[in-house]
Formats: C-alpha cells, sequence, structure tokens
C-alpha cells in the first residue's frame, strides 16, 4: 500500500497481519489497511490522517529501494512508445539496474511476452528481480543473465532490444544479428556526447530511421484563482535515441 499524509509524505508499505508503520506521527496498524478499500483515510496511533492506495506502477517505482539509478516514469512511457512494445514481444533490455524499465516493459508486453535482461552485476540483478516481483508478482516471464551485452548477443529473432548503458554504440553490431528486420533499438544516455557518438554509429550500420529527443515535464499550480506553472519542474533526466533495422536495398 501506498499511504500519503497531508504534508504529501508517501510511505510504500507490504502489508503483513500483525504489521505496523512506525512514523514520527504515530503507528498504523496493518490489520487496519489489509482487506479495506482503496482510497480509505486512516489515522496513527496519535491522530494522524494518512490516505491508502495501492501503488500505480509510477508509485513504486519513485518509493522502491533501488541500488543503480532507476528510469524515471517521465521517460518510461516515451520508452515505451518509441519503441513500440506490444503484448507478446520479445525483448532484451541490457542494463537491468534496479529494475524501474523491466517492471514497465513487462507489465506492457503482458503474460505472452518475454524480457531477458543482460546485467553485468550480481547484486543489481538480485535487486531488479525482487523489485519486479513485489509489484508484479513472480510468474513474470523474465530471465535475466549475469553477463556484458559488450560481448555479443545470443538470442535472435528479437523485436526490441533497449539500452541503459554507458556506450550503446557498442552494442549496434550485435543488435543488427539479434533483431528481426523492422525490430527497434532504444537507447537511454544521460548526455548528448554519447547521443552523438551512438548516432554515428547508427549511420555506418543497417538502422535507419533514427530520431533523438529529451522529455521534460512540468507541472501546474492549480488552486483557486491562482493558476500558473510550478516553480520547479522536472526537466533534463536523460536522451532517447531509437532506430529501426532495416533490410539492405538491392
Amino acid at each position: 500500500m501506498l499511504l500519503t499524509d497531508v504534508k504529501r509524505r508517501r510511505h510504500l508499505v507490504t502489508l503483513a497481519v500483525g504489521g505496523e508503520l512506525h512514523l514520527h506521527t504515530g503507528v498504523v496498524k496493518h490489520d487496519d489497511l489489509i482487506g479495506a478499500n482503496e482510497g480509505i483515510t486512516v489515522r496513527s496511533s496519535k491522530g494522524a490522517r494518512l490516505v491508502a492506495v495501492r501503488p500505480t506502477l509510477s508509485d513504486y517505482i519513485l518509493e522502491m529501494p533501488r541500488g543503480a539509478q532507476v528510469i524515471y516514469p517521465k521517460d518510461l512511457g516515451p520508452i515505451l512508445m518509441l519503441g513500440d512494445v506490444f503484448p507478446g514481444a520479445t525483448v532484451l533490455e541490457s542494463g537491468v539496474g534496479s529494475g524501474a524499465l523491466t517492471t514497465t516493459l513487462l507489465r506492457a508486453l503482458g503474460p505472452t511476452g518475454r524480457v531477458i535482461g543482460y546485467e553485468i552485476r550480481d547484486d543489481f540483478a538480485d535487486r531488479a528481480r525482487r523489485n519486479v516481483e513485489g509489484f508484479l508478482g513472480e510468474d513474470v516471464p523474465l530471465e535475466i543473465h549475469v553477463r556484458d551485452v559488450y560481448d555479443g548477443i545470443d538470442e535472435n529473432g528479437l523485436d526490441r532490444v533497449i539500452l541503459d548503458l554507458p556506450e550503446p554504440w557498442r552494442v549496434v553490431k550485435h543488435a543488427e544479428s539479434s533483431l528481426r528486420p523492422g525490430g527497434i533499438l532504444v537507447a537511454y544516455l544521460p548526455t548528448i556526447g554519447q547521443v552523438a557518438r551512438l548516432r554515428e554509429e547508427l549511420e555506418e550500420s543497417a538502422f535507419g530511421m533514427e530520431q533523438s529527443l529529451e522529455v521534460l515535464h512540468r507541472t501546474w499550480h492549480v488552486e483557486g484563482q491562482s493558476v500558473r506553472p510550478d516553480h520547479r519542474m522536472v526537466a533534463h533526466t536523460g536522451f532517447l535515441t531509437s532506430a529501426r533495422l532495416l533490410v539492405p536495398s538491392g
């Protein structure tokens, strides 16, 4: 459950019979929440009010335990669109990190899809799997291999390759031989210099239809007659680059 207090502080809780959430505003008993409807207001032992709902995927990603930095929700939606991720697709993800993108992909792919994750660190792979299963359960079509994608991709006929790693240009040749014709490669990168290097490699490959973009997220303050952009916004987090594998012309 996600509990939010009057100051909009958020607490992600896995409910257990007999469990308790200890806050500076008092204790909330898990038994008061188990079996209750979403959207209820509960009170702590000190009378503080908290609203309880099931977390959305966005809520979960923002609050879940992490080892590596996650891709944030404002970029996860565009990745699904740029990659045209569809139910039943087979997707290779490299750089699974804390599992934010993995969880998002699995939900979009559905039970007939498949995510194959490459991650070079055991601890990140373990954390990612725990985070995925914490939201989606254990019965998910996910394989995580502890290996370096720069050394190659074993799978063939992939629908999509999605990369969150420092040098994705080193994966372009591997992706060419592993994606099906028309398959899509998407890369998430923090700096424009990395984007430029990736685009250079794509131009020398069988990929085409390249595009690069960034997503800026600005919320608005709406309170009575006071309507204005918020003073702070989530601006740059990373650049997204996508390209499609084309069949060479005769």
